[in-house]
């Protein structure tokens, strides 16, 4: 136990919600008649289109009455349209998405000032049929032709729609290609393979009636067939309303669709999108490795179950630094596919979460790592080939597999590794980057970690392509550190688009962590590399954030390892990571690794990325997760093992993070990129809340002290927690800060763009001294850090501010429903530090002043209680 462990708080008081401010402000929008204008030709297209789907059905062997998604594109929202919908026969609800930066037009504006000022709004979709779609359009002529049209109950939304209603069409061809990536993989395997098959996945709309899902799944199936292909698998998830399939075609078929994507198969109204098929890979080019230092294995050996299950590729079991600290779970039989040098990515990552960075010369882990592969090693000419998950499988359901295995087990078995609380993903798909629509796989995690209680810890991603500088070669090499710098952190957020994070990095629930471009090794120059950074910023190659409902993603950065590039020689400049990403010599975190040379069981090497931010991150959080364990079980063992641990952990895991000197340095360089807001976006983006100082969480110091709560909230209600100050503070003029994180496990409506069921947020009550103790608000933006499910603020101060002993602090944690309704209260973790700056020459004992003040409490309402 720390000398000053950290603190709990007294149980909080009940009280009802603040209300959260609306996220729509008010907009402009076209008369009813500009409406009929612009509107009544677009329904009567509509009904041609479905007339002629309807012959052109009727001709084939399908023969069948046509139903289409129907893209209702709206600027605000409507509150409800579902249940408008639902009043219609024939329609059926498909989801929704939220729109940003939709362009003003002479119709939609935000004010005459404004004219500029980008919009935003939903994508609504619904399934319609012929006779749906007769009855949407006599409801509009009706609207249209008498202004004073009463809407039947349960229609009323009608209006609304047809007063922002800025665009309704077909999904189609290009919703469903275009936009997914899908026929850059398909020229891709092509060009790789003329001849080959080439397998790509299928997302079906999914359909709440089992004979819609049945009748979809076989009308894609005869599609296939019939263009000489098979169906390879299929996958349907009520929890995430995900029906999918994976298919195969020969390429001649291929290069049709390519060429001409007006095909039945590609206009098939149950398909939702095209997708490449698998695409999880980690790890390409060579690798090189050196023998390590046998004193590593001399460390203790494990003693407890597993508390974190890794999910990659197969590790290397017999390696001097894993040998009897591994449960290994293969029910696939991967491992049968490797050969002992291709194991390097789950080496790697074991290797970081059992021992850290092997540069730091940490201590191992106390418990067991549980091991389930669900990569192997791709079919390639070259050695070692890159690991990904086999093409032969929906990522989706795989993944859903080993979940499910780990806490109910499969089919009759008992659960495989139900102490598991921790589970990394260090892994992500380059042809799926985060645009809107949260993908298959990370609605699955946000929906199992709820389910199971279970904290994911998914990488950002990495994206390696070239970074185009606008700067000759010679110009570059002559740069100053600073300098260069400058251009490639500018190179960066220009190229931002395409640098998104990638699937399943989205997920609201799980902890997005990117790289930083950081580690403990130390190295010389090394002729024809260059370093981007000399000082500690983001990794070059992390990808960018923002998540669902632009929510801070990643919520983390953590070292990563230093990237170099190849030193550029021609003009313009395209800096690329050499060709040997896995590398003997530093920079890089440093690890575990098969053997070039046979029989070596003890090599280890160098690597850089998100993977290993990821890999570290998850050690960081065994750590977490054993100390608060020992701190609940010693002072609150009913809570030890409880439904509030992972919230809490969560929690810990970003209270210690702050922007500080890599916010600042970010700033500078991007000064005149922007305005203050778009550079403190931009840097959100890619910094997330920071870098968390595990430190911080694990002890407090006699200037710091570190209070925990939890509880659980239903809609509507509130709880309040007080936060004594300490005597010695008062009318001080030192620096401090107040640091606070909120976090929690939301329930998911895959369906709607509100997503999560529950909204909690805490806001801190301006009574008495609360108004002036530190009320300067740092780092990200205070709207942005509440749309996910982990709020983190930092506030300094350090003006005198005079109050009297028994003065507090009240933090209030709020829960509104969000998506749909909260079907059972939704438990939270909240975090709050007060310290105040080190080095100041007068005695503040902060801990142990707060720390009498809540025993105070504790036992005040102990007596008051009995």
């Amino acid at each position: 136990m720390p000398e000053r462990p950290l603190l709990l708080f007294p149980s909080p008081t009940t009280a009802d919600r603040e209300n959260m401010p609306s996220g729509f402000g008010r907009f402009q929008k076209p008369s009813k008649a500009r409406q009929e204008e612009r509107l009544t030709p677009k329904f009567e297209q509509l009904q041609q289109a479905f007339n002629a789907r309807r012959a052109e059905l009727l001709q084939n062997t399908q023969g069948t009455e046509p139903e289409e998604v129907l893209v209702i594109e709206t600027v605000g929202s409507v509150g409800d349209f579902v249940k408008a919908v639902n009043h219609i026969a024939g329609l059926e609800w498909m989801g929704e998405f939220e729109l940003e930066d939709i362009e003003p037009d002479e119709d939609f504006y935000v004010d005459a000032n404004h004219r500029d000022k980008k919009l935003s709004g939903r994508l609504y979709l619904v399934m319609s049929n012929q006779q749906a779609l007769g009855q949407m359009l006599s409801l509009w002529n009706k609207y249209r032709k008498a202004p004073a049209f009463k809407f039947d109950t349960g229609l009323t939304k009608f209006r609304d729609v047809f007063l922002q209603l800025k665009d309704i069409r077909r999904w189609d061809v290009q919703d469903r290609l275009y936009d997914t990536k899908v026929l850059e993989y398909w020229r891709e395997e092509l060009q790789n393979n003329p001849n080959r098959v080439v397998r790509f996945e299928t997302e079906l709309w999914y359909r709440e009636n089992r004979n819609d899902q049945h009748n979809a799944q076989h009308r894609f199936s005869q599609l296939v067939t019939q263009s000489g292909g098979r169906i390879v698998a299929q996958s349907i998830i009520g929890g995430i309303a995900y029906h999918g399939v994976l298919a195969e075609l020969p390429a001649q078929e291929i290069r049709h669709v390519i060429a001409n994507p007006d095909t039945e198969l590609v206009k098939c109204e149950d398909v939702m999108f095209f997708r490449p098929a698998g695409q999880i890979v980690a790890g390409r080019g060579g690798m090189e490795s050196a023998a390590g230092d046998d004193l590593q294995t001399e460390k203790s050996l494990p003693v407890d179950p597993p508390l974190v299950a890794l999910f990659d590729g197969m590790p290397l079991e017999n390696h001097d630094l894993l040998k009897n600290r591994l449960t290994v779970d293969d029910p696939d039989s991967f491992a049968t596919d490797y050969a002992a040098g291709e194991r390097i990515h789950g080496t790697s990552m074991a290797s970081l979460i059992i021992h850290g960075d092997l540069t730091d010369n940490g201590h191992p882990i106390r418990s067991q790592l549980y091991v389930r592969p669900i990569m192997k090693p791709q079919n390639w000419i070259h050695s070692p080939r890159p690991e990904a998950v086999p093409d032969d499988v929906l990522f989706v359901d795989l993944l859903h597999r080993a979940i499910r295995r780990l806490f109910e087990g499969d089919g009759t078995e008992t659960p495989v590794a139900p102490t598991v609380k921790i589970i990394n993903l260090s892994i992500g798909n380059p042809y799926h980057p985060f645009e809107q629509t949260i993908s298959p796989e990370a609605r699955l995690l946000d929906w199992l970690s709820a389910k199971y209680n279970v904290l994911f810890i998914v990488s950002a991603g990495n994206h390696t392509e070239p970074l185009h500088l606008d700067i000759s070669a010679s110009d570059y090499n002559e740069l100053q550190s600073v300098e260069c710098e400058k251009v490639v952190v500018r190179a960066l957020f220009s190229d931002i688009r395409n640098r998104r994070i990638l699937s399943p990095a989205e997920t609201i629930n799980g902890l997005t962590v990117g790289a930083l471009h950081y580690d403990a090794s130390t190295f010389t120059p090394i002729s024809g590399r260059t370093n981007p950074f000399q000082s500690i910023m983001p990794s070059p190659v992390s990808a960018f954030g923002g998540g669902c409902r632009r929510s801070i993603k990643p919520d983390i950065v953590y070292p990563g390892g230093r990237q170099l590039f190849d030193t550029p020689i021609q003009s313009p400049v395209d800096l690329k990571i050499p060709s040997i990403t896995v590398s003997r010599y530093a920079p890089g975190n440093k690890s575990a690794s098969p053997s070039v040379t046979a029989g070596i069981t003890n090599a280890e090497s160098y690597s850089c990325g998100t993977s290993n931010a990821t890999a570290l991150m998850s050690r960081a959080a065994v750590i977490c997760y054993d100390s608060l364990f020992q701190l609940l079980d010693d002072q609150r063992p009913e809570v030890a093992h409880s439904k509030f641990t992972l919230p809490l952990l969560k929690a810990m895991l970003v209270h210690g993070c702050s922007w500080d000197d890599i916010g600042e340095k970010l700033k500078q360089l991007l000064s005149t990129f922007g305005n203050g807001v778009k550079v403190k976006s931009f840097t959100a983006r890619w910094l997330g809340y920071g870098e968390p100082d595990i430190n911080r969480v694990l002890e407090c110091t006699e200037r710091r002290a570190t209070l925990l709560g939890y509880g659980e909230l239903s809609d509507g209600k509130a709880d309040i927690y007080t936060l004594p100050l300490p005597p010695s503070l008062a009318s001080q003029t030192v620096k401090r800060r107040l640091s606070i994180t909120l976090a929690y496990l939301s329930p998911v409506i895959p369906k709607s763009w509100k997503y999560r069921t529950a909204a909690l947020w805490f806001e801190i009550l301006k009574t008495g001294a609360t108004v002036n103790l530190a009320d300067d608000r740092q780092d990200a933006d205070w709207k942005a850090v509440r749309r996910g499910t982990v709020q983190h603020e930092v506030f300094d101060g350090e003006k005198a501010e005079p109050f009297i002993d028994g003065a507090t602090i009240q933090i209030k944690v709020n829960c509104r429903k969000d998506a749909g309704n909260i079907k059972s209260p939704v438990p939270y973790g909240l975090v709050v530090s007060l310290e105040v700056a080190e080095g100041v020459d007068i005695h503040i004992p902060v801990y142990e002043e707060i720390k009498s003040r809540i025993a105070t409490r504790v036992r005040t309402m102990v007596t008051t209680s009995s």
